[in-house]
Protein backbone atom coordinates (compact mmCIF):
# COMPACT_ATOMS: atom_id res chain seq x y z
CA UNK A 1 0.00 0.00 0.00
CA UNK A 2 0.96 3.41 -0.63
CA UNK A 3 1.92 5.64 2.71
CA UNK A 4 1.37 8.83 0.61
CA UNK A 5 -2.20 8.67 -0.45
CA UNK A 6 -2.87 11.74 -2.24
CA UNK A 7 -6.06 12.85 -1.69
CA UNK A 8 -8.12 14.69 -4.53
CA UNK A 9 -10.62 17.39 -3.92
CA UNK A 10 -11.08 21.31 -4.36
CA UNK A 11 -8.86 23.73 -1.88
CA UNK A 12 -10.30 26.70 -0.38
CA UNK A 13 -8.14 29.08 -3.18
CA UNK A 14 -9.69 27.05 -5.69
CA UNK A 15 -13.53 27.72 -4.21
CA UNK A 16 -12.53 31.06 -3.38
CA UNK A 17 -11.10 32.16 -7.04
CA UNK A 18 -14.51 30.22 -8.17
CA UNK A 19 -17.05 32.08 -5.90
CA UNK A 20 -14.72 35.81 -6.90
CA UNK A 21 -15.25 34.94 -10.37
CA UNK A 22 -19.28 34.23 -10.03
CA UNK A 23 -19.82 37.86 -8.05
CA UNK A 24 -17.87 39.38 -10.98
CA UNK A 25 -20.17 37.86 -13.88
CA UNK A 26 -23.18 38.81 -11.13
CA UNK A 27 -22.03 42.35 -11.11
CA UNK A 28 -21.72 42.86 -14.68
CA UNK A 29 -25.03 40.33 -15.42
CA UNK A 30 -27.46 42.12 -13.07
CA UNK A 31 -27.31 45.29 -14.36
CA UNK A 32 -27.42 44.62 -17.31
CA UNK A 33 -30.38 42.54 -17.04
CA UNK A 34 -32.61 45.24 -15.40
CA UNK A 35 -32.21 48.05 -18.18
CA UNK A 36 -32.94 45.55 -20.05
CA UNK A 37 -35.88 44.77 -18.68
CA UNK A 38 -36.81 48.59 -18.07
CA UNK A 39 -36.37 49.26 -22.02
CA UNK A 40 -39.00 46.26 -22.66
CA UNK A 41 -41.64 47.57 -20.12
CA UNK A 42 -41.23 50.41 -22.51
CA UNK A 43 -43.97 48.56 -24.84
CA UNK A 44 -46.44 48.86 -21.95
CA UNK A 45 -46.81 52.63 -22.64
CA UNK A 46 -46.82 52.41 -26.28
CA UNK A 47 -49.39 50.19 -26.44
CA UNK A 48 -51.58 51.55 -23.84
CA UNK A 49 -50.99 55.53 -25.62
CA UNK A 50 -52.19 53.84 -28.96
CA UNK A 51 -55.24 51.90 -27.82
CA UNK A 52 -56.04 55.28 -25.87
CA UNK A 53 -55.77 57.29 -29.25
CA UNK A 54 -57.52 54.78 -31.04
CA UNK A 55 -60.54 55.02 -28.30
CA UNK A 56 -60.44 58.95 -28.67
CA UNK A 57 -60.44 58.36 -32.58
CA UNK A 58 -63.72 56.11 -31.64
CA UNK A 59 -65.05 58.77 -29.09
CA UNK A 60 -64.95 61.46 -31.92
CA UNK A 61 -66.55 59.55 -34.37
CA UNK A 62 -69.48 59.15 -31.91
CA UNK A 63 -70.05 61.94 -30.49
CA UNK A 64 -67.90 65.16 -32.86
CA UNK A 65 -65.14 65.51 -30.30
CA UNK A 66 -62.61 64.46 -27.98
CA UNK A 67 -63.02 63.36 -24.51
CA UNK A 68 -61.05 65.73 -22.06
CA UNK A 69 -61.15 63.00 -19.49
CA UNK A 70 -61.05 59.53 -19.00
CA UNK A 71 -63.35 57.75 -17.11
CA UNK A 72 -66.42 55.09 -17.42
CA UNK A 73 -68.87 57.83 -19.29
CA UNK A 74 -71.28 56.16 -21.16
CA UNK A 75 -72.72 58.72 -23.23
CA UNK A 76 -71.06 62.48 -25.30
CA UNK A 77 -72.44 64.96 -22.66
CA UNK A 78 -70.18 63.63 -20.27
CA UNK A 79 -66.86 64.40 -22.35
CA UNK A 80 -65.26 61.70 -21.13
CA UNK A 81 -63.35 58.65 -22.05
CA UNK A 82 -64.38 54.81 -21.23
CA UNK A 83 -60.91 53.78 -20.73
CA UNK A 84 -58.60 52.89 -18.08
CA UNK A 85 -56.40 55.24 -16.65
CA UNK A 86 -53.41 53.15 -16.31
CA UNK A 87 -51.56 50.84 -18.59
CA UNK A 88 -52.33 47.12 -19.00
CA UNK A 89 -49.53 46.02 -16.59
CA UNK A 90 -49.55 49.37 -14.55
CA UNK A 91 -46.33 50.46 -15.35
CA UNK A 92 -48.08 53.61 -16.18
CA UNK A 93 -50.42 56.78 -15.36
CA UNK A 94 -52.48 57.32 -18.55
CA UNK A 95 -53.91 60.92 -18.82
CA UNK A 96 -55.42 63.60 -21.57
CA UNK A 97 -53.24 66.85 -21.61
CA UNK A 98 -55.49 68.26 -23.93
CA UNK A 99 -58.63 67.79 -25.95
CA UNK A 100 -61.37 69.83 -27.69
CA UNK A 101 -63.23 69.34 -30.77
CA UNK A 102 -59.73 69.85 -33.40
CA UNK A 103 -57.67 67.64 -31.36
CA UNK A 104 -56.13 65.92 -28.32
CA UNK A 105 -52.49 64.92 -26.44
CA UNK A 106 -52.57 61.73 -24.77
CA UNK A 107 -49.65 60.63 -21.95
CA UNK A 108 -48.28 57.79 -20.27
CA UNK A 109 -46.19 58.66 -17.56
CA UNK A 110 -44.43 55.83 -15.57
CA UNK A 111 -46.23 55.40 -12.35
CA UNK A 112 -44.26 56.55 -8.79
CA UNK A 113 -43.00 53.58 -6.86
CA UNK A 114 -42.94 51.54 -9.84
CA UNK A 115 -39.93 49.96 -10.68
CA UNK A 116 -40.56 51.34 -14.48
CA UNK A 117 -39.97 55.24 -12.46
CA UNK A 118 -36.40 54.03 -12.71
CA UNK A 119 -36.55 54.56 -16.17
CA UNK A 120 -34.94 58.15 -16.54
CA UNK A 121 -34.36 58.15 -19.45
CA UNK A 122 -37.90 57.93 -21.25
CA UNK A 123 -40.15 58.45 -18.12
CA UNK A 124 -43.24 59.70 -20.19
CA UNK A 125 -44.60 59.00 -23.36
CA UNK A 126 -47.01 61.37 -25.33
CA UNK A 127 -49.87 60.59 -28.28
CA UNK A 128 -51.17 63.63 -30.25
CA UNK A 129 -54.33 63.31 -32.66
CA UNK A 130 -52.03 63.85 -35.56
CA UNK A 131 -49.65 60.95 -34.62
CA UNK A 132 -47.01 62.98 -33.53
CA UNK A 133 -45.09 60.90 -30.51
CA UNK A 134 -42.74 62.39 -27.85
CA UNK A 135 -41.50 61.06 -25.34
CA UNK A 136 -39.07 62.73 -22.16
CA UNK A 137 -36.55 62.03 -19.53
CA UNK A 138 -36.92 62.34 -16.12
CA UNK A 139 -35.34 66.39 -16.19
CA UNK A 140 -38.61 66.65 -18.90
CA UNK A 141 -35.96 67.13 -21.56
CA UNK A 142 -37.09 65.43 -24.89
CA UNK A 143 -35.98 62.75 -26.16
CA UNK A 144 -38.37 60.94 -28.46
CA UNK A 145 -35.64 59.61 -31.03
CA UNK A 146 -34.48 57.20 -28.22
CA UNK A 147 -37.68 56.07 -26.36
CA UNK A 148 -40.02 55.73 -29.64
CA UNK A 149 -37.22 53.62 -31.57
Amino acid sequence: MDQFHRQRGVTLIELIVVVIIVGVLASVAIPSYRAYVIRSQRADAKDALLALATAQEKHYLQCNSYATAIDNATDCAAGELNAPAASKNGWYDLAIVNADATGFTISATATAGRTQFQDEACRSFQVSDRGIRTAFDAGNADNSAECWQ
